[in-house]
């Protein structure tokens, strides 16, 4: 195991001041993780595990949530609001965003989006890697865009405040729904194709639409998503980083880490994941292979590194606030304010 590098007093100190979004994790959720949030200076995570879940399902999984916000409360509280993200910054907590990788738990009942607002899921990720009643993942065989279904989908999330992730998406069904959404959407935890040619990565067109609509693309970790695979850097990600920046200015982007800490490769866990629903094809060998981290960030205690090698690139602290944080609270706040 690689020692934890040494964070020179100006990059912890920014790190210390710096409000800290996490796009996305599908960690092993428990009382290690959630003191390993704090300890990493999160201000606010995307905890999203929901899959292939069904309505009941989706219930359980708020359900389970609500008893860890009361259980952990001492160093968690739930977010609703970007106020309540302020609030747990000034409370030394992380706050605790619910969200999903699928639409899967609203069925076919367009009702359900308001329902599942009202307990407080705040992103909802369209399609999980195949085929939903909205569109198409990447891994869909036929990506035939978005649905009827899926427009009405997206119509209500505007209404009642909730965010609209891409991430796992097909191309022409992010194009399709980028380009109907009415207010911004996000990529929460992604990496540029430009840089390396595979399938989860997305295009820089798609960046592009993204951004033009107002929404965020948050970089991911995902060690096979960067040319360096399993060999990759904390540099190699800020390569993408940069990547993107340049592409579409500095407002646009955000960090996403796709951390699935404490889960073992293989795991029921992550082999149910990388089934078409959870029980049918194995659809990637994600589940199986094994996957490092960056060096340099492969925990959430190294997360201090990242604002110091942000640093190191010559970023200006104005910059690096909002790549940590300062353009998720942006676009949440947007996303969560319901449009008639």
């Amino acid at each position: 195991m690689s020692q934890a590098p040494l964070i020179p007093p100006q990059a912890q100190s920014l790190h210390d001041r710096s409000i800290i979004v996490d796009g996305l994790q599908t960690s092993l959720w428990g009382r290690p993780i959630f003191e390993e949030m704090r300890a990493g200076g999160l201000t606010a995570v995307n905890v999203s595990t929901v899959l292939w879940e069904n309505f009941r399902e989706g219930i359980d999984y708020v359900s389970q949530w609500k008893h860890f916000l009361r259980e952990h409360a001492d160093i968690l509280r739930p977010v609703r609001s970007v106020a309540d993200i302020h609030a747990a910054k000034a409370e030394n907590k992380t706050g605790i965003i619910i969200g999903w990788q699928n639409t899967s738990p609203l069925e076919d009942k367009l009702d359900y989006v308001e329902i599942f607002k009202d307990l407080g899921v705040g992103i909802m990720q369209l399609t999980y890697n195949t085929q939903n009643y909205s569109g198409a993942g990447y891994l869909e065989e036929n990506d035939s865009g978005l649905t009827g279904f899926g427009r009405e989908v997206l119509d209500e999330m505007g209404r009642v405040g909730v965010l609209c992730d891409l991430s796992h998406v097909g191309d022409k069904t992010s194009a399709d729904a980028i380009a109907y959404a009415k207010g911004p959407v996000c990529i929460s935890h992604v990496l540029p194709r430009a840089l390396h040619n595979v399938k989860r990565n997305k295009p820089d067109h798609l960046f592009e639409a993204c951004a033009e609509k107002g929404g965020l693309v948050g970089i991911s970790l995902f060690a096979p998503g960067l040319a360096a695979g399993n060999d990759a850097t904390v540099e190699d990600v800020l390569d993408a980083m940069e990547h993107v920046i340049n592409l579409i200015g500095e407002d646009h982007v955000g960090i996403g880490t796709d951390f699935s800490l404490d889960r073992p490769r293989p795991s029921d866990w992550l082999l149910w994941a990388n089934r078409d629903k959870g029980t049918a094809r194995t659809l990637t060998e994600f589940g199986s292979v094994k996957i490092n981290k960056p060096e340099g960030i492969r925990r959430m205690t190294d997360m201090p590194n990242l604002t110091a090698r942000m640093l190191a690139r010559g970023w200006s602290e104005t910059t690096i606030a909002k790549l940590l944080g300062g353009n998720w609270l942006r676009v949440l706040d947007a996303a969560w304010t319901p449009r008639p």
